[in-house]
């Protein structure tokens, strides 16, 4: 994780190099300010890397011996299916198409929207209160 983390520092710099040669040349305000907020962006996620991996033990991307079966394992719970996102972009599908059409498109995107999120949320809870 310390590689990942040092890579994000140095983009950011680059990103800050680039920043300063395209605002001087080119006196756009918008592309800019992008490029400054893409820094911000890099050395945060730098950061957040360089800190964590302080923290956690060296993985198999910090040994230069390693090879690729050293970081096989399991990676975590991926559901198999879920109706749940279909929800959630039929129901954004409607609210972007609300403000080309009409704000009144926003009554019928709202509720859509937070029955997907809902259902999203809890889809596998299964705690002790539950009612069966």
């Amino acid at each position: 994780m310390k590689i990942q983390g040092w890579m994000f520092v140095w983009l950011s710099v680059f990103v800050l190099a680039m920043a300063g040669v395209y605002g001087v040349w080119s006196k756009e305000a918008a592309g800019t300010t992008a490029l400054f907020m893409g820094f911000g962006l890099c050395l945060m996620i730098g950061f957040y890397l360089t800190f964590t991996a302080s923290r956690v033990d060296a993985g198999a991307q910090d040994n230069k011996e390693a090879d690729v079966a050293d970081d096989a394992g399991e990676i975590g719970f991926f559901s198999p299916h879920s109706w749940q996102p279909l929800a959630l972009g039929v129901g954004g599908a409607l609210a972007f198409l609300g403000v080309a059409v009409g704000w009144w498109l926003l009554y019928f995107a709202a509720p859509i929207i937070m029955i997907g999120l809902f259902g999203w949320v809890f889809e596998y809870y299964h705690g002790e209160n539950r009612t069966q």
